[in-house]
């Protein structure tokens, strides 16, 4: 058995929906297909929800009323027959009526969560019954039956695989199951969901707990790319890359996955496939361990980046003075990104600020501090562990023209990170480009 899931663009249009079911449907493999929100629906529940807990109970209705206009629209163009069109709209009219019903209830604890789950709700019923008018045999489960995280959030993938076996021995010939990606059930059995990486960690828990021969993540990209499309023209998709390289690209910018929903596929070793719904002939991405090592594989940048230097000759010969400066990132809950150190000053890096102010009152007394913004980190994937034919000489010698920040190589085997100014970002991107992928570009 395998798990397709498909994002927001992928269930975005009649059209596009049609494209989905077209590409399950040639699949022969039983397979459990994981859906996200049509797009832009997440965005404006969020919204919804922001409204109705604000008090602004006209604009609220303003809102649902414009939402569930699109999602009428869109009815009349993925359905051919009068029944499933009536039953469509009997369906998300139910829906956005239960949407009204949560304005009086405002003060509830879990009006967001449940506000933001129809998303995922109202996709995988549609696209259930699109295939149900198409006369393809396929079965609706509820990821709120099996979906579940603990009080700090976090899935158990052996309670997961205990709940989700029985749902699906249930319709023993069936060959395809629709679910809902996001969405879960706290450790109270209330609505909630799983944040980060969304319906792509979805779909790896559910490979992890039925331990799938492939997890395939489509999106509207060809891949995985070897930098920034966006900024650099000559980019090309990448055939194979490793998970530790992948989760290292995602962390530092590359956005078609998020770092999260790759660990439980790769501690059950079990290949993401990534691929472009609208270009399905495409190769993609394979992402497994033991990949090929290529030397660079990938080049992405993370924006946003603060730089705090502290520098104190209290640090010369003395221990336990690093340990008291994580304690105060610790403290106010702030991830660092980067970090380098010399015998009196240590540099980190930070991309959330919003506690900026009160990390600095506390920084002070150790020292100097220096505060940098602006910046962005370059991230340089691949495999360093032996740097055979000269990999790190090649990426300076590419940067020779751009005044680098940090440098951050050793801390792992998988990555070289460079910390630059924001407005030389596009030229690190292409001049590594060029100097790191020239001979691959030749054959693209």
């Amino acid at each position: 058995m395998i798990v397709l899931k498909f994002g927001g663009t992928s269930v975005g249009t009649a059209k596009s929906i049609k494209q989905v079911v077209e590409i399950i449907t040639d699949i022969e493999s039983p397979k459990i297909v994981v859906l996200s929100a049509v797009s832009g629906t997440t965005n404006a529940l969020l919204n919804i929800s922001n409204q109705i807990q604000g008090q602004l109970k006209d604009d609220a209705l303003l809102s649902i009323h414009q939402l569930h206009h699109s999602y009428l629209n869109l009815i009349n163009e993925l359905y051919t027959t009068q029944k499933y069109k009536e039953r469509a709209r009997s369906f998300i009219n139910a829906k956005f009526e239960g949407i009204k019903t949560l304005i009086n209830n405002a003060e509830e604890s879990t009006v967001e969560y449940i506000i933001v789950a129809q998303g995922e709700i109202i996709s995988t019923n549609l696209v259930q019954m699109y295939l149900e008018e198409s006369q393809v045999a396929s079965s609706l489960i509820s990821a709120l039956d099996f979906m579940e995280i603990d009080e700090n959030n976090e899935p158990i993938i052996p309670v997961l695989s205990e709940k989700i076996q029985p749902i699906l021995a249930k319709n023993p010939n069936q060959n395809i199951w629709i679910t809902q990606g996001f969405i879960c059930k706290d450790s109270k059995g209330e609505i909630s969901n799983l944040q980060r990486g969304g319906s792509d960690y979805t779909a790896s828990l559910i490979g992890a707990a039925i331990q799938a021969e492939e997890i395939q993540i489509w999106t509207d990209i060809d891949g995985m790319h070897n930098n920034d499309p966006r900024y650099v023209d000559t980019t090309f998709s990448i055939e194979e890359i490793s998970f530790d390289e992948a989760a290292e690209l995602a962390y530092f910018g590359a956005k078609i996955l998020h770092p999260q929903s790759l660990i439980p596929a790769k501690e059950n070793n079990i290949p993401v496939l990534l691929k472009n719904t609208f270009s399905p002939e495409a190769k993609g991405t394979i992402i497994k361990n033991n990949s090929v090592k290529n030397g660079v594989t990938a080049i992405a940048a993370k924006d946003g980046i603060t730089a705090i230097k502290i520098k104190s000759y209290r640090m010369l010969l003395a221990y336990g003075f690093l340990k008291k400066v994580f304690e105060v990132f610790e403290k106010y809950q702030t991830p660092i990104d980067m970090i380098t150190t010399s015998e009196v000053a240590v540099s980190l890096t930070i991309d959330d600020t919003s506690n900026l102010d009160d990390i600095i009152d506390e920084l002070t007394p150790f020292g100097k501090i220096e505060v940098d913004t602006d910046l962005s980190i370059i991230c340089v994937a691949g495999d360093f562990s032996q740097n055979k034919e000269g990999i790190s000489a090649k990426v300076f010698n590419a940067l020779k023209e751009i005044p680098i920040r940090m440098i951050s190589y050793g801390g792992s085997n998988y990555n070289t990170s460079l910390l630059v100014k924001t407005t030389d970002k596009v030229s690190a991107l292409n001049s590594l480009n060029q100097g790191l992928f020239k001979e691959k570009m030749s054959l693209v």
